[in-house]
């Protein structure tokens, strides 16, 4: 770190405009934190690729490390009604999530208190949770309901045979679970955060698509995929036409939270000299905005004659593009959409909550990630949310439940993903193959830049922070 004077650490960005200059060129501002320039250098050294295969490592992590963080378990309206149940697993601990009649949620262990058998191995409604090996019971708030030959049991008191419960936090229409009863309440975990989110309200919001797939690398691979916009000139070449990914804002924001915010609506850096050489017009970048923006597929349909967006004399397609989304968006959703900014209806302002968790900002149709080990270091299980907001006047509906890909199965092959599903299939491509590859590394050592990849050292950082408590 010596090596190098201080000041440079803080100047390494891309030549040209930054996300502050395009900011300042929209037509409204964002609130402040988006434009405020929260980065911190946090070093340079690499991090051993052992920490992605080890299955020492990956025991570690299960022990001193899952136990005590707050993780996304369910959204609320997986479990609307009373009686309401998800099950959710991790790190080798299985959770039952039930909806009380007072409209609260409790979360218990997935456990028979019997011989040790899940109670639930799925999601759904129920008057009672009856271990199907010998006929135990329990109601949905968790006290003994029965046992069959009860007079063999004497020993056990209804007291005794409470169903045990984890810590359960909600926030934004979130809810999370977490093992050790002790530690910092949701809100504290998550700072800055729910500060951030009053304005997008997620809780006012309901999933509209929901798709898992078991990808063959470790779970901080697949995750770390999502972190960071540096990979998308050779990853997703079909995006440059509109996505300004070395323009991108990496903020580390809090112990547990850090963002990436990288604009769309103006051309790639990469390619802007080949665009300048071949006299692309404005129009050019909103056509291909509408073909290929993954957000939501639905909104960019070309047939949609309410969609057909032409760049006004003199204006930047971006500009076009935020006044267009603000007309569709009180059309869609109700409210009044006049002062919301650019950034806020067409940017990827993608949150990360350490350690699994990522929900994006903004007021569009927001995608929220998910990771979970699946069971063990070599695998996980990736899920893709879309979350969107309940039209003024309408009631909140249920959430859609989650669709599973089979193994032969590619995100292509879930439709409700629309071109977001091909975008997911490139990143894809390159997590089997990065667990494969450091697996067979030479030098086991994993190299990041200091400005572009520090969400991801940013990430391992905290992990330590709780592996060495």
């Amino acid at each position: 770190m010596a090596d190098r004077d201080p000041g440079a650490f803080e100047r390494a960005r891309c030549p040209g405009p930054n996300w502050e200059d395009i900011l300042a060129g929209d037509d409204i501002q964002p609130p402040a934190f988006v434009g405020e320039d929260r980065y911190r250098y946090l070093g340079s050294e690499p991090i051993d690729a052992s920490r992605y295969y080890s299955p020492e490592f990956f025991r570690a992590e299960c022990e001193r490390m899952w136990p005590n963080v707050w993780q996304f378990a369910a959204r609320e309206e997986d479990l609307p009604e009373p009686g309401d149940y998800v099950t959710y697993d991790n790190a080798g601990r299985s959770y039952l999530l039930v909806r009380q009649d007072d409209g609260s949620v409790k979360a218990f262990h997935n456990v028979c208190l019997h011989r040790g058998r899940k109670l639930k191995t799925d999601s759904g409604s129920a008057e009672q949770f009856l271990c199907p090996f010998h006929g135990f019971s329990w109601n949905p708030d968790g006290s003994l309901r029965n046992i069959p030959c009860r007079w063999d049991f004497a020993h056990l008191t209804d007291q005794k045979m409470q169903l045990p419960e984890a810590k359960l936090a909600q926030w934004g229409g979130y809810i999370f679970v977490r093992d050790n009863p002790e530690g910092p309440s949701i809100e504290e975990y998550l700072d800055p955060l729910p500060e951030f989110f009053k304005r997008w309200k997620h809780e006012e919001c309901v999933t509209v698509a929901w798709v898992a797939k078991v990808i063959p690398a470790n779970w901080k691979i697949t995750m770390e995929a999502f972190m960071e916009s540096y990979h998308a000139y050779v990853t997703h070449p079909q995006l440059m036409p509109f996505t300004g990914d070395a323009n991108a804002a990496y903020h580390v924001l809090g112990r547990h939270v850090n963002v990436n915010y990288t604009p769309f609506g103006v051309i790639s850096p990469h390619i802007e000299a080949q665009a300048e050489a071949e006299h692309w017009p404005q129009q050019r970048i909103i056509d291909e905005f509408r073909k290929y923006n993954g957000r939501s597929a639905d909104n960019y349909d070309a047939d949609k004659d309410n969609y057909a967006i032409a760049v006004p004399e003199g204006k930047t397609a971006r500009a076009a593009l935020g006044a267009k989304m603000r007309e569709v968006s009180e059309k869609q959703f109700g409210g009044d959409y006049s002062q919301v900014s650019e950034s806020e209806l067409l940017d990827a302002l993608v949150y990360n909550v350490f350690p699994n968790f990522a929900p994006w900002g903004g007021f569009m149709p927001n995608i929220v990630y998910r990771w979970r080990p699946w069971p063990d270091q070599d695998k996980c299980l990736m899920e893709v949310r879309v979350i969107a907001r309940v039209p003024e006047g309408q009631a909140r509906p249920a959430g859609v439940p989650m669709h599973m890909l089979r193994d032969d199965q590619i995100w292509a092959d879930a439709p409700e993903l629309g071109v977001l599903g091909a975008v997911l299939d490139q990143d894809s491509e390159n997590m089997e193959l990065c667990h494969e590859g450091l697996k067979a590394s030479k030098n086991q050592a994993v190299e990041l830049a200091d400005y572009q990849e520090v969400r991801i050292r940013h990430i391992h950082q905290t992990l330590d922070y709780y592996l060495n408590k």
